[in-house]
């Protein structure tokens, strides 16, 4: 009994970890950008500025991994990674320069970009073994993500931009008391950290190139949008709490769109292609929506499409990558489909997003988005007829191959 008890009580600090942890990001990438312009950016060194975390993850997950494998205690791996955070959160706020503000984000993306995979890794190591399944923790951090979006902005509203530094370091202490109450791991399931050694079969596989070259099209105004709907909404006249209810509403549904997916969708090539093309499309449809918007609230309910739009193309992509790329060589493919829609894509849009929006206006932005949006459903579109027409063969399976000779 006494055991079960213990289980129990990791399973509550678990949850309780993911909502604090979510909460944290959600203030960061949602009111963020509010404090930088506070302090004198503009969009483009606003847009470089974010765009840092996605160069800075490239180096920072693979280092993570592989010390959490060497050390063999994700546990105390992830309270030193939210130690670094919050140390370096405070430098960046209290940092009185421009090129201050630069180092410290350095350093600061280091230790936090790579939070959630290393903060997945030890949850799943947690319930290895046992009836829990995943989506119920991770229900928890898309409720602290939202929950914490709602509630920060009044409190922003009133107090003001600077006690966004209290906030974040509030719920940062809360996820290391979380976190410090589990008990020790007897065993970690392990994720490889480099796992890029099938890279050079992939780029012989056209058709998923093609996927990924679309991929980066639809998925590049997503990170303009993530970076920019803050100052968008109070430069049409929005509030604090306004910006809370546009995320809250961007992300409650979330959890949902992905049961859906996983119940609906058949792990089907045809199937998912044309789930790609339509999630594509709908993307279009949001940018184009947002380029027309007219007041705050009309921008906060068209957040509503990120639950669908977000939601299913990650589910979707992952799934295809599966079936993409040959089984030896699929570490390789999901690999490169993260480095490539949050890595490339951040850094592509967090530039030339800032550049489009400081010279051209947020409208133009967005229907800029809305077009590469449109040539991303397009390729998926061709993409799918070239599959259920015939043309497409999957790539062998080495291992297939190795069982026939």
């Amino acid at each position: 009994m006494r055991e079960n008890l213990g289980k129990q009580l990791s399973f509550t600090s678990l949850k309780w970890f993911n909502f604090f942890v979510y909460g944290t990001v959600v203030l960061f990438t949602s009111f963020f950008p509010l404090y930088l312009q506070d302090v004198g950016m503009n969009k483009l060194e606003i847009g470089s500025l974010m765009s840092v975390g996605a160069l800075v993850s490239i180096i920072a997950n693979p280092f993570w991994g592989i010390w959490s494998d060497r050390y063999q205690n994700i546990r105390r791996i992830v309270l030193v990674m939210l130690t670094g955070t919050l140390v370096l959160s405070q430098l960046v706020f209290q940092a009185n320069t421009y090129e201050m503000i630069y180092i410290s984000i350095l350093f600061f993306y280091f230790f936090q970009g790579p939070l959630f995979a290393q903060s997945n890794t030890m949850i799943l190591s947690y319930i290895d073994g046992t009836s829990r399944s995943f989506g119920s923790f991770r229900l928890w951090g898309s409720l602290g993500w939202a929950l914490t979006a709602i509630l920060a902005g009044p409190v922003i509203e009133w107090a003001g931009i600077s006690v966004l530094s209290y906030l974040f370091a509030s719920l940062l202490c809360a996820a290391m008391i979380a976190l410090i109450t589990l008990p020790k791991l007897d065993h970690s399931i392990g994720i490889a950290p480099l796992p890029f050694k099938g890279m050079r079969q992939i780029f012989y596989n056209p058709f998923f190139l093609c996927f990924i070259v679309f991929g980066i099209l639809v998925s590049i105004p997503n990170t303009m949008n993530n970076t920019f709907v803050s100052l968008y909404i109070t430069e049409l006249g929005g509030s604090k709490t306004m910006i809370g209810l546009a995320v809250f509403l961007s992300s409650i549904l979330e959890m949902g769109v992905l049961l859906l997916c996983n119940y609906v969708l058949r792990r089907k090539v045809s199937v998912l292609l044309a789930s790609l093309t339509l999630v594509s499309a709908l993307f279009f449809l949001r940018w184009w929506l947002m380029a027309d918007a007219t007041t705050p609230l009309q921008v906060a309910l068209i957040q509503v499409l990120h639950s669908i739009t977000f939601g299913g193309f990650f589910y979707v992509g992952t799934q295809l990558t599966m079936l993409l790329v040959p089984r030896p060589y699929r570490s390789s493919g999901q690999a490169l489909y993260t480095l490539t829609w949050s890595g490339m894509s951040g850094i592509l849009g967090g530039v030339f997003g800032g550049w489009m929006y400081q010279t051209l206006g947020a409208q133009t932005m967005y229907q800029s988005g809305a077009l590469l949006a449109l040539f991303g459903a397009i390729g998926f579109g061709i993409m799918w007829l070239t599959v259920i027409r015939g043309g497409y063969h999957p790539p062998a399976d080495p291992e297939d191959e190795l069982a026939e000779d």
